[in-house]
């Protein structure tokens, strides 16, 4: 059965009042989607890398236990932190496996040729991490929009939701963003989002 949203957000807010019951049932109704998110992000990963799904999630299970701080607002929050979780460990794991290869091994890669998921074509986590870096400076929401998007897996409407602003307002920072990224991942100045 799938979980619906109301029952996802309802666990997060008794978590955030301090039931820790609430996060022991809410992890096997937000597993299968976990699971999915971790494939989606190893799937873009160069083929000798050797982090399973498995423990992609269990890194992030760990990391989401210890975010008590967080305030959860919704289901498209928690994966939008789920995402971001991921994003770091693996990034973290590609700039490990990096400094173990003479002269790092990082290859340069496109957005376009990293947003070509179904491809199947790896992608370069630290260069793309760095150009979100970089964009958050000049605008955190778009960053937050690619994050979600690209890394989460979110909709529109989710990213929407969670970011408090329109279904219009994610489609235009998405172009933007990309726009902005790609210029950035391929050399170009940029001046701004």
């Amino acid at each position: 059965m799938t979980p619906t949203s109301h029952e996802v957000t309802q666990l997060l807010l008794a978590w955030n009042e301090g039931d820790k019951q609430a996060f022991d049932r809410l992890v096997p109704l937000v597993y299968d989607e976990l699971r999915k998110l971790a494939q989606s992000y190893l799937r873009k990963e160069r083929a000798d890398q050797n982090l399973q799904t498995t423990a992609l999630i269990h890194e992030a299970y760990v990391r989401l236990i210890d975010a008590n701080r967080v305030q959860w607002q919704n289901r498209a929050h928690f994966f939008g932190v789920a995402a971001r979780l991921m994003r770091q460990i693996l990034v973290a794991f590609a700039r490990e496996r990096g400094a173990q290869k003479r002269g790092g091994g990082v290859q340069r890669v496109s957005l376009d040729e990293a947003m070509m998921i179904d491809e199947g074509r790896g992608e370069d986590l630290v260069a793309l991490d760095e150009a979100l870096d970089a964009l958050a400076q000049f605008d955190a929401r778009k960053a937050q929009v690619v994050e979600m998007r690209f890394f989460g897996g979110l909709t529109e409407e989710e990213i929407a939701e969670a970011l408090s602003v329109s279904p219009e307002t994610v489609r235009r920072d998405w172009r933007l963003a990309r726009s902005w990224l790609r210029r950035k991942l391929s050399g170009e100045q940029n001046d701004g989002a």
